[in-house]
């Protein structure tokens, strides 16, 4: 990735409201150099998470949009592998669509992920939870679906063969790309090909705990399942 000084403009970026803009811009100064020490020390950058995509959450921080994070290989964790949640506060599952940047700068591919996040930040500061990256703590990336017309996308969460969560997809990846170009670009990063976004939960968090067997049925786009010890 690319570093540029951030944009000049005559008012906020895209995504944050007046009130909350001083707080988001030096979050995200922080959350860059965090990544680039993160690389500098020999991770491999994987791409961007979408976060506080619900009008409800972004109303309580005094944003208009989501705002965004990072993803290092550090966190990519393999579909099927157990994971163990020992020392997590409030572990959770979100489920996710991930999309592929091409070599145009747009949408080259998709695939299933689900994130894993622990809620352990409380939600009164958004600076806060934006140098945490937005309470990241692993990804599972599914197999990746070339060419795929996902308007209306739906998805599931089974736990022990009981449905548990369920959403579907409100926003097109394509305009996902986009927003994430204009926040990344108005704090001086760059998008570039090969980069995977995950575009924002498409449930609620879900809680999760050690014993549960999660399987994440995504229409088209396939299913992972995930358990957790």
């Amino acid at each position: 990735m690319r570093e540029t000084p951030p944009m000049q403009a005559d008012g906020p970026p895209r995504g944050v409201a007046a009130s909350a803009a001083a707080s988001v811009a030096a979050a995200m100064r922080s959350l860059l150099a965090r990544r680039r020490d993160e690389l500098n020390g020999g991770a491999r950058a994987v791409g961007w998470k979408v976060g506080v995509n619900v009008a409800a959450l972004q109303e309580h921080f005094g944003l208009d949009g989501p705002v965004v994070g990072y993803l290092t290989d550090a966190t990519v964790m393999e579909p099927g592998q157990p994971i163990p949640l020992r020392g997590w506060d409030r572990p959770a599952l979100e489920v996710e669509v991930a999309v592929t940047i091409g070599a145009d700068g747009g949408v080259s591919s998709l695939a299933p992920a689900i994130e894993l996040v622990d809620l352990d930040l409380g939600f009164d500061d958004i600076g806060h939870i934006l140098e945490g990256n937005i309470f990241h703590r692993g990804v599972i990336f599914g197999a990746e679906t070339t060419g795929l017309d996902v308007r209306g996308l739906a998805v599931s969460v089974k736990r022990g063969g009981e449905r548990v969560a369920e959403g579907t997809l409100t926003e097109l990846p394509e305009v996902t790309v986009e927003v994430v170009r204009e926040i990344l670009g108005a704090h001086g990063a760059e998008l570039m090909p090969g980069d995977r976004i995950i575009a924002g939960s498409l449930i609620a968090p879900l809680a999760i705990g050690a014993g549960d067997d999660l399987v994440v049925s995504y229409g088209p786009l396939g299913v992972v399942a995930v358990r957790f010890i």
